[in-house]
Order: C-alpha cells, then sequence, then structure tokens
C-alpha cells in the first residue's frame, strides 16, 4: 500500500463512491486511502493456482472463492482491504450485490517485500476484528513457505507454517494439498519432484 499524501478524513461512504469509479485500487484504513500497487508475477500465479485449487475444492458448497477484486469490510476497524483471496460461506454474502463481504472464513494474502510487514502486524489486527474469520494465511513469493494462523476454540490465534514437500491444510474449507501445488508454475520456486 502506498499512502495518499492528502491525509485527510474520508468517509467510508466517500471511499466506497470513488473507488467505484476509479481505475485503480485502494485500500481504506481508518479515514486513509491507500494505493495499490500492481503485483509481480510469482504473485499473480500465486493467486491463480489458490483461487483454481479452492474453486474446484468448493465447487459443491456453498462457499465463494474471491480472488484480488472484492473487498472486505471490516466495520469494528473501520477499514476495507482487498485480500489477495478470500472464502466466505455466509449467506449474507452470498445473497448480497454489492463489491465487498463483510464475513470471510478464510483469508489469503500473499506476501511481498513492501507489505510483508503491515500483512503480518496491523492488517492482521484489522482483519481479527472480523468474528467470522477462522483463517489467515501468509503466502510467501520468494520461497516456498506458508503460515496459516487459526482461531481455535478459545479464540487464540494458533500458527502453523508449511513448507516444501508438506501437505497443506486450510481447516476453515476442509482444503489438503501438497504444498508444490500451490507454487505450480513459479518461477525460481516451482520444481515439483517426480519422485
Amino acid at each position: 500500500m502506498i499512502a495518499n499524501q492528502n491525509q485527510f478524513y474520508v468517509s467510508p461512504e466517500d471511499y466506497l463512491a470513488g473507488e467505484r469509479q476509479s481505475p485503480i485500487k485502494h485500500e481504506y484504513r481508518r479515514g486513509k486511502i491507500y494505493a495499490m500497487v500492481g503485483a509481480k508475477k510469482p504473485h499473480i500465479v500465486i493467486t491463480h493456482n489458490l483461487d483454481r485449487l479452492l474453486g474446484n475444492h468448493l465447487l459443491d458448497n456453498d462457499c465463494l472463492v474471491l480472488p484480488l477484486d472484492i473487498k472486505v469490510r471490516l466495520e469494528e476497524a473501520n477499514c476495507y482491504y482487498y485480500p489477495d483471496v478470500a472464502v466466505t460461506c455466509d449467506e449474507r454474502d452470498l445473497s448480497s450485490t454489492e463489491d465487498f463481504i463483510r464475513y470471510p472464513s478464510l483469508i489469503i494474502e500473499i506476501l511481498s517485500p513492501s507489505t510483508a510487514k503491515f500483512d503480518r502486524g496491523g492488517k492482521f489486527t484489522d482483519y481479527q476484528t472480523a468474528t467470522s474469520l477462522q483463517e489467515y494465511v501468509l503466502v510467501s513469493q520468494s520461497e516456498m513457505t506458508i503460515e496459516c494462523f487459526r482461531k481455535n476454540e478459545q479464540g487464540i490465534w494458533i500458527s502453523q507454517t508449511y513448507s516444501r514437500g508438506e501437505k497443506v491444510n486450510f481447516a476453515s474449507v476442509d482444503f489438503n494439498c501438497q504444498i508444490e501445488l500451490i507454487y505450480q508454475k513459479v518461477p525460481g520456486i516451482a520444481k515439483i519432484d517426480k519422485d
């Protein structure tokens, strides 16, 4: 995210009205607007792989896999974010025609050098205000590493890291696959062993 140099307060309603007409995407955090920079090829390939794998897995379920262009509204945190992949199974989101969702169960962010610190810190804190959120996943685009944060029954976020050769589990949507499938065709990373 790149901060708008005009740091005056913008209402959520004005942000949404402007975003619907803007040729570029912006995220909204507590009255401030941040322009989003374009993604690199590894980021796009990983997002596509996750969209395809999760979409196929959830094809017959009442869940939507929404990559890249859907905003998540976090009312308590007063934010709108564009996650790389969001999954919602909530009827209120499924029946809504809004250009945002409110009840994600799974959010995935692909880390880049410019966003990694915020994705791990402030953005994760903001996402935790969504009571529907069960998992928050951070995917490296420079090495085969996926960090999954899961909310346990006591409401505590537990971290699990996956790396090359391991099977990834997103418990919120009962999804399992080899990590290599998520990184398939990613330049510089994606060699799948042929054993």
